[in-house]
């Protein structure tokens, strides 16, 4: 055996009741995450409530709870998921209405509802993510040749997907559209879906968000400051010229733990949006790569127990997998992206770092979807292998 067999051998979570570089990946980005945004809010949380703490205590509840979501719904059947599919995506879509008839309004969108007697929000599109991802694994498994085949049946999830589009474009929430019709695209195209559907879907797309862009004056301002954010460094090119200096001051290993100059009223949104922006300040390039590469993990991870489900048959449980993991890979690297001025301005989460207790706790559902999947996988295999040597005798 040589020594990258060995290696391989060592690191293989074959054996083990599920995978566990899924768990460790996502407890070390959540711990991450807590003390980055322990580090980028002292300053706001100082000027809005004289707590420096106020925003990591917060924080600090919001991972305790999402440690108990993950262990709530590791205890659900994706039995139970598959079957009430299509009621989550019915809640879903009456939460994105809701949102728009009593929603709070934050900077000019209608994102959250707030529950009454508790200081608590919800994002109704990160609620929804979920629940379009859980119906359309349904959908597949139950459609797959004719999705394969027909164009009706490739057509009706992207018709549920353009409903959820017009809500969230009212409200308006364009990052949440981008992600979430990259992974029903992504779905189809993994089910087996003909190329040239998708081609021809990509220039309407594109056709359509040109429409969007120039149908709105302060749509064409973000993407003008995207492009040369240097021109107008003081109005639409603020926060990302600020997020830029912010990497540049961070260079190689950064500029220490809790150092960072941009958080201090110099960057919008630090502890949420623009948090990889702080993080790469204090920890510098190396943090940041680091921190990319624990996503590329966690992605990896969700896709190899995803093709163990469909290598054993169980389409539901592939499908599912393969969603989420789109779902954090797409809004992971669109964060990233805005941040490092590769993408123009979107309001989206950095999922399992950022501040915001909507996106942990989606998220946390998420990842205990992908090790339930896993467990269950795993005890089908080992309930397939003992039977195959005794269908071998039978046909002998």
């Amino acid at each position: 055996m040589s020594r990258l067999s060995r290696l391989r051998e060592q690191l293989s979570t074959r054996d083990q009741v599920c995978d566990g570089w899924l768990l460790v990946t996502t407890l070390s980005l959540v711990l991450i995450g807590w003390v980055m945004v322990t580090s980028a809010s002292t300053g706001v949380a100082t000027s809005l409530t004289g707590n420096p703490w106020y925003f990591s205590i917060r924080h600090g509840v919001f991972v305790v709870v999402a440690v108990g979501i993950t262990l709530v719904v590791l205890r659900i059947p994706l039995a139970w998921w598959k079957a009430n599919g299509p009621l989550l995506l019915l809640g879903g879509l009456i939460l994105l209405a809701l949102v728009l008839l009593v929603g709070r309004e934050v900077n000019g969108s209608k994102r959250w509802l707030s529950v009454p007697g508790v200081p608590i929000n919800v994002q109704a599109s990160e609620v929804a993510k979920l629940c379009l991802i859980v119906y359309l694994a349904g959908y597949l498994e139950r459609f797959l040749p004719q999705v394969r085949r027909q164009w009706g049946a490739f057509l009706r999830p992207l018709a549920v997907m353009a409903v959820v589009g017009v809500l969230l474009i009212l409200e308006p929430d364009y990052g949440a559209v981008v992600v979430m019709t990259g992974c029903v695209m992504g779905m189809l195209l993994m089910a087996g879906a003909p190329w040239g559907r998708f081609l021809l879907l990509m220039v309407l797309v594109a056709a359509l968000g040109g429409l969007l862009a120039v149908a709105e004056p302060y749509r064409m301002e973000r993407l003008t400051s995207f492009i040369d954010p240097w021109a107008d460094q003081f109005a639409s090119g603020y926060q990302l010229t600020q997020a830029l200096i912010a990497f540049g001051r961070g260079g190689w290993f950064g500029t220490g733990l809790g150092n960072s100059v941009q958080k201090l009223f110099y960057l919008p949104e630090a502890h949420t949006d623009f948090v990889f922006a702080v993080l790469a300040e204090e920890l510098g390039l190396i943090g940041a790569i680091a921190v990319i590469g624990l996503f590329a993990l966690l992605v990896w991870r969700a896709m190899a127990v995803g093709r163990r489900a469909e290598l054993a048959q169980w389409p539901f449980a592939a499908y599912l997998c393969y969603g989420i993991a789109l779902v954090i890979g797409a809004q992971a690297f669109i964060n990233m992206a805005v941040s490092t001025g590769m993408l123009p301005t979107k309001g989206l989460t950095l999922p399992l770092l950022s501040y915001g207790g909507s996106s942990l706790a989606i998220s946390a559902a998420m990842v205990g979807i992908l090790l339930r999947a896993d467990i269950e996988t795993r005890q089908l295999v080992r309930r397939q292998q003992p039977t195959a040597p005794k269908a071998k005798e039978a046909h002998a």
